[in-house]
């Protein structure tokens, strides 16, 4: 548990993924957490993030920041910023490790291009439809733009919690033995697979 409490990690976005990664890493003991997200919260984002109602209109990083604080009196570091090529170096500094839950091309490729440069430790974190990845930076290719935003739609959130749970799993099992596992999961078939490469 002190090994998880001094691990720092930076959760880039805060929206479905990335909101639920770090209340989960959260409640888990993780006590150097950093989440980045310059979206505000729409009230269509509250079928699958842990927001409320009264909370639409404010930013995702400030929000998640100060219910964290309150349920658990662990002082998030929350920056409500849109990550660019150009403010990478700054909003990624002092990490061991980024996890990257962007939900969109540019910014993934932001994530990637400076931790593969860096040699910063970085899991990749996406879905679409049935279809969930969880990708070391290493093996990552970011996927080309789209307009579906299925983290919005109300009955993506099985899918939803069930990949922040492979990821948390796989995000603990790296800090304490720094193994990295990748995975695929399709909900259709409740299929869980490694990747190996």
């Amino acid at each position: 548990m002190e090994q998880l409490k001094e691990f720092p990690v930076t959760v880039c976005g805060a929206g479905a993924l990335g909101a639920n990664v770090t209340e989960n890493l959260a409640r888990s003991g993780f006590g150097k957490l950093r989440v980045i997200d310059g979206d505000r919260i729409e009230e269509r984002n509250l079928s699958t993030q842990p927001y409320y109602k009264s909370d639409v209109g404010a930013y995702k990083a400030k929000i998640l920041t100060n219910t964290l604080y309150r349920a658990l009196g662990i002082a998030v570091d929350g920056r409500s910023k849109e990550l660019t090529t150009a403010n990478t170096p700054q909003l990624l500094r002092d990490t061991s490790l980024v996890i990257d839950t962007f939900d969109n091309s540019v910014a993934r490729q932001a994530v990637k291009d400076y931790c593969q440069e860096s040699q910063l430790p970085c899991l990749h974190v996406g879905l679409e439809r049935d279809y969930a990845e969880i990708i070391w930076n290493e093996n990552y290719r970011v996927p080309s733009p789209t307009n579906d935003d299925v983290c919005d739609y109300p009955l993506a959130r099985n899918l939803v919690m069930f990949t922040v749970a492979v990821a948390c799993e796989v995000i603990i099992t790296f800090v304490e033995s720094d193994k990295k596992q990748s995975f695929t999961i399709t909900l259709g078939d409740f299929a869980v697979k490694p990747i190996d490469y």
